[in-house]
């Protein structure tokens, strides 16, 4: 069956867990013009009798962390207009990296993999990445990742770098640490907010 395209404008939140991702997505979303298209994160890892939050050998995080990202690429393939979404590569690279430690024994070159793939998906959908920082206050929630703030910090860290790596492409937004307000996020996002169109091959 021939390829066609589709033109649509892809915006991507990315951030630690607990920062208020979803729940801005989902506004932004009611007060424009972007549906809401969530990640299943977590029913992947249920999928395959995992949680975000056990522990895990490096080898099973960096296979369950391509599942992820082959299944979060489905999902926003599938897509045919302007949307937002709760989560991007750079967060499945982030999440990955925040695993290692000095003694964490890695496969060098299956984690190079793994980064380039999400890169390439992150300059393949998104034009548009926005940061949101740490700040309000965390809410436990089952089967969520670890609820710990020097780790959320941690992410946070790991993701302003990602976002200034040279293979970045896209437009990029980082909303200030001291916006805590759902609207005071809204409102700067959508005031600040380049229009791009990401062309999809389906």
């Amino acid at each position: 069956m021939a390829s066609s395209k589709k033109n649509i404008t892809i915006i991507g939140l990315c951030g630690g867990h607990r920062v208020g991702k979803t729940t801005l997505a989902a506004e932004l979303a009611r007060q424009s013009a972007f549906i809401f298209v969530p990640t299943q994160t977590s029913a992947v890892f249920l999928r395959h009798h995992l949680r975000p939050d056990m522990p895990l050998d490096f080898a099973t995080r960096l296979w369950i962390q391509n599942e992820v990202l082959t299944d979060a690429q489905r999902l926003w393939q599938a897509q045919t207009q302007d949307f937002i979404t709760d989560r991007t590569p750079l967060d499945f690279i982030a999440y990955t990296l925040a695993d290692i430690q000095a003694q964490t024994p890695v496969e060098f070159a299956a984690l190079t993999d793994y980064i380039n793939r999400c890169f390439q998906a992150t300059l393949q959908f998104f034009h548009q990445l926005i940061l949101v920082q740490p700040g309000i206050p965390l809410v436990f929630e089952t089967g969520k990742a670890a609820l710990n703030q020097a780790y959320i910090e941690h992410l946070n860290i790991l993701l302003l770098g990602l976002l200034h790596d040279e293979r970045m492409q896209s437009h990029l937004m980082v909303i200030p640490r001291d916006m805590l307000s759902l609207q005071d996020r809204c409102d700067y996002i959508l005031s600040h907010f380049t229009t791009v169109t990401s062309t999809i091959e389906d």
